[in-house]
């Protein structure tokens, strides 16, 4: 996989990832297990220019991507369709995300956040140049968790 299309994420397209399930320890990133992000999710008007579908080459979806610009900075979120997590594809699929909001938003610094427990999360990011800047705790699906603030630059060196 290493085609992919961005699409700006439809009502459908936000209802089918809204129900996607991963396995344990990953389902707390179920859309189901947070109201608040679920809210936004389903909320086409929240999800406008932030939220966007991505498809490969046989037209199916496969992931999302929500970016948000502040300033020269774009905070990333992301998710792969269940079936296809833990199989080597994250990395060809974060970096073109990546791609695509270097392109459409024209940032300086990529960040995003983390769950400390998702070591294969962190792995990759790691890999990709982002670096840890803090850990913060946060309120998320209806307890306190502990996350990775990371950044890195857009060509990668920071």
């Amino acid at each position: 996989m290493t085609n992919y299309t961005f699409k700006p994420m439809s009502d459908q397209e936000a209802r089918a990832i809204a129900d996607w399930h991963y396995e344990a320890p990953y389902s707390f990133y179920d859309f189901r297990n947070d109201e608040e992000d679920l809210g936004e999710l389903l909320d086409s008007k929240a999800r406008q220019g932030i939220y966007y579908s991505v498809y490969d080459t046989q037209n199916s979806l496969i992931g999302f991507f929500c970016f948000e610009k502040k300033e020269e900075t774009v905070e990333v979120g992301l998710g792969m369709r269940p079936d296809l997590t833990g199989k080597r594809l994250g990395q060809a699929f974060i970096q073109a995300g990546l791609n695509f909001a270097e392109e459409k938003f024209n940032p300086s610094i990529f960040s995003l956040s983390v769950a400390i427990f998702n070591e294969r999360a962190l792995k990759l990011y790691k890999r990709i140049g982002f670096k840890i800047m803090d850990q913060v705790t946060q309120k998320s699906n209806d307890g306190v968790y502990s996350f990775y603030n990371m950044m890195r630059s857009v060509d990668g060196r920071k």
